[in-house]
Order: structure tokens, then sequence, then C-alpha cells
């Protein structure tokens, strides 16, 4: 693993340590643990039929009081939930602006997906990923352990129950 991508999966890590993911996994209880982590809630909301249509399909706006993550509605619900995941990811980052560009503090924060090519939006979709790998096995929908490919793969990145347990 390159050192960027090691570095990066180190500062998940940290942030995925603030976390509470022990209990079975709800984006919900998620969203509400962090809003009160934060001190202000965290709202989500379909994404506009016009910015849907323009390519963007997530979007976290940061006011003072409120942080609201939009998302394509018009996809499955498994990812909704990733591209809600990813936009927590840029909350959880704290990232302020589009990189390259500086706020005075005031504005509110407003941050789109449309790609992967930034540094901002590979740690948001790096957390985002390494939130559901450790939440795979605690939702409502996934009472079995995973099998197969998805088995060997977890266990080989340590995500897997018996990764490190020898079973």
């Amino acid at each position: 693993m390159p050192y960027r991508n090691l570095n990066l999966r180190k500062r998940c890590e940290t942030i995925l340590g603030h976390l509470d993911l022990s209990r079975p996994f709800s984006l919900e209880n998620l969203c509400t643990d962090i809003a009160e982590q934060r001190g202000r809630p965290i709202r989500l909301h379909p994404l506009p039929k016009e910015a849907a249509e323009s390519g963007v399909c997530g979007l976290w706006v940061g006011t003072a009081g409120v942080d609201y993550v939009f998302y394509e509605a018009q996809t499955t619900p498994l990812h909704r939930e990733h591209i809600v995941l990813h936009e927590i990811g840029h909350i959880l980052f704290g990232h302020h602006s589009l990189e390259g560009e500086e706020t005075d503090g005031k504005a509110p924060v407003v941050l789109g997906r449309t790609n992967y090519t930034t540094r901002q939006e590979q740690e948001a979709e790096m957390l985002a990923s390494m939130i559901r790998m450790r939440t795979a096995g605690n939702g409502p929908q996934s009472r079995t352990a995973p099998r197969g490919a998805l088995a060997r793969l977890e266990s080989a990145m340590g995500y897997g129950r018996g990764a490190h347990d020898g079973g």
C-alpha cells in the first residue's frame, strides 16, 4: 500500500475511533451521534432534481447551526447510504471549502461531489468506505456473516470478525 494511502487510512482510523459503531448500524443513529458530538443537527434531504441531473450525487451544506446533507434519491438504498456517509466524511474531516477556495468563516460550507480526484474527496470516500466495512455485519439487513470473496477481502484488510482471532 503506498505511503499516501497508508497515511490516509491512519487518519480515517483516528476518526473512526471517536465513533460508536459497535451497536447495530443505522445511518440515523450515526447522524444523531455525530450531531450530538458537534452540537448541531444533521438534516438529510434528497437532492433537487436539477442538481441530480447535473451530475452531483451528494452535497453538504454546513451553516452556523445545521449541517444539511443532500443525496441522490433515484438510486439504490445502499448507494444513498454511501453518498450520505461520504458527505459525513467531509464533516468529520472538517473540510471547510472546495480545495483551493478560501472562505471568510461566515459563508456556509458547500461541498458537492462529482468526482474523487481531490484530496478532500479521497478522504471522504475512504472514510465512508471504512465506516461501511466496519458496520457491514451490524446492520438490520445483514444478520449473516459475509461469505466467499467478501469474507476473504474483509479478512485480508483486517475487518473480518475472524481476521485476528483465528476464526
